[in-house]
């Protein structure tokens, strides 16, 4: 088993290791069950083990808190399940989000403690917080699952990327929140290190409260 730590890396605490099974993937996450320490990503033999730092958990808590503040004032229903672990065998690949949403498939879930991709959707929303530029490619992973839409944010902006015809497409609208673009969502993770938390929160409040009201 073959190990790659880039001296990036070895700062963010974050290692990938080559031709690891799926037998030692399923070891190492109920090893890690009870903990949030660490997160782990896996594509065909490929694993990503990254232990997240405190600014990555910073703005990984903003932009979760900035999905919550839209769905109450969108009056969009949405299921939060942070960095749950998906995984398909058949397909070799696995992985934990930063943070993940159900919102157009929230309905299919309600009430279920365990998600098991055979039967359930993918979630619908996947957050990443690429502070750090992770080695792993993890779209191909999101691909294969299924995955419809990503919002990726590298601390300065987001980007978001939709699902189309197995491939994912940069786009400047949400599908999740239409009406939601790029730049605004940028603008509002600018301003979240810049004000005070409630006056941020007040800020987005208004902002989806006019598109509330311009939608009615």
């Amino acid at each position: 088993m073959a190990i790659a730590l880039s001296p990036q890396e070895q700062v963010v605490q974050q290692v990938i290791l080559h031709g690891v099974s799926w037998e030692t993937y399923k070891r190492l996450l109920a090893d890690f069950a009870e903990s949030h320490a660490a997160h782990f990503a896996y594509n065909r033999g490929v694993l990503e083990i990254r232990v997240p730092s405190a600014k990555h958990e910073e703005a990984n808590r903003t932009m979760a808190l900035l999905i919550e503040m839209l769905a109450l004032e969108l009056d969009v229903s949405v299921r939060n399940l942070g960095s749950t672990t998906f995984k398909r065998e058949d397909l070799a690949r696995g992985f934990e989000p930063d943070t993940c949403f159900y919102i157009q498939s929230a309905q299919r879930i309600h009430g279920k403690d365990e998600i098991d991709l055979a039967v359930d959707p993918p979630p619908d929303l996947v957050i990443e917080i690429d502070i750090t530029h992770p080695s792993l490619d993890k779209l191909p992973i999101y691909a294969a699952i299924g995955v419809p839409e990503i919002w990726r944010y590298d601390g300065h902006a987001v980007t978001l990327i939709i699902l189309q015809e197995g491939a994912y497409v940069a786009r400047e609208e949400s599908v999740a929140f239409p009406r939601l673009t790029r730049e605004v969502l940028s603008r509002f993770m600018e301003e979240s290190k810049q004000q005070e938390r409630t006056a941020w929160l007040r800020s987005v409040r208004a902002w989806a409260s006019q598109l509330s009201v311009s939608e009615a």
